[in-house]
């Protein structure tokens, strides 16, 4: 343990800015670093990142670990997992975070394993244990039926951090970090086994799902991809997003990145308006942070109706019609 000491982040960048849930990843970090009066440190790799770095010291940063590698432009496991096992080595971190993103979930384990310790993926809280000095880390389980709390016996102690699990860093005075600027240091190109062809930026339009704060979710109940159409009606009456169970994307009644459930996007906005959703334990675990669920569904028994703080009984095909035309008058009447 003497050896380890600190807490650091790993930052991902979108578009030379960091990404909202790196914002987060700091704001929970820095609070932790803060409990254990230790140092916090960030951690940037790509070419995007120098902008980045300016971020950082709004953030309670003390240094900042940036990689610019030719090897490094675009995320690759191995390429990666290698750098990132030569920051760990340098710095020596105690607590590692990373946003329970594509690359955080991918990533994390990889580096756990290389570096013999453990990680605990997709929490949902993270404290310090005030007896231990070690990091308490609580996530779902039983598809988010039960919490369960994780300590980890060897170092660095590293988790991924759910998105809207905890709040985005506050921006203090900016303070000047130390930036330490190193190579990728990848001598052996043998270890990297995969080669990038292409990347395909995913073409979205309107309110992304994540930063909704309104949502309009369809399942299989929705019949067809037109059917969607009419959700995604209601969605921009109410400035929203669409979102959609992992069967009508699988129908192909909506696209992939409308997928709320464990195995698709995790949301927590004010008002999720759950059309024709029977409710799984799979679908739930990514929508039950929502400040209020309405559900609207023909079947009295399903499971939605337990977790929903508003439900209404009937076919979505009667009852969205009536409601896009109530929501049509209110808002004709308000302007």
């Amino acid at each position: 343990m003497a050896d380890f000491k600190g807490v650091m982040a790993y930052c991902e960048v979108s578009d030379g800015k960091l990404t909202s849930l790196s914002r987060q990843v700091l704001g929970c970090g820095k609070r932790l670093a803060n409990e254990l009066a230790r140092e916090f440190s960030m951690v940037l790799l790509g070419t995007e990142a120098e902008d980045a770095v300016q971020e950082a010291g709004m953030f309670g940063v003390d240094k900042v670990y940036v990689v610019q590698d030719p090897l490094v432009q675009q995320y690759q496991t191995d390429t990666y997992a290698a750098v990132m096992v030569n920051i760990v080595s340098m710095a020596k971190p105690e607590i590692l975070l990373f946003g329970q993103t594509a690359v955080g979930r991918d990533l994390a384990p990889v580096l756990a394993f290389r570096c013999d310790t453990i990680v605990v993926l997709d929490c949902v809280d993270l404290r310090i244990d005030s007896e231990t000095g070690r990091l308490l880390c609580t996530k779902p389980i039983y598809g988010g039926n039960a919490l369960a709390n994780f300590v980890s016996s060897s170092y660095p102690q590293i988790a991924t951090v759910r998105d809207k699990a905890f709040p985005v860093g506050e921006f203090s005075d900016a303070q000047q970090p130390e930036v330490i600027t190193i190579d990728a240091a990848i001598d052996d190109k043998s270890i990297i086994k995969t080669k990038l062809l292409q990347k395909i930026k995913e073409e979205e339009t309107g309110v992304r799902i994540e930063e909704a704060s309104i949502i309009v979710s369809g399942g299989r109940g929705i019949g067809s991809a037109e059917g969607f159409q009419q959700l995604q009606e209601l969605a921009l009456l109410l400035n929203g997003a669409v979102g959609a169970s992992r069967p009508a994307c699988d129908y192909g009644w909506a696209p992939p990145h409308r997928q709320v459930g464990i195995t698709g996007k995790i949301v927590s906005p004010e008002l999720y308006i759950a059309v024709a959703l029977s409710g799984s334990i799979q679908h739930l675990s990514g929508c039950a942070q929502s400040k209020r669920i309405v559900a609207i569904n023909k079947d009295p028994e399903a499971n939605i109706f337990n977790y929903a703080d508003f439900g209404i009984v009937g076919d979505w095909k009667r009852v969205l019609p009536a409601f896009k035309n109530k929501l049509k008058e209110l808002l004709a009447s308000s302007s």
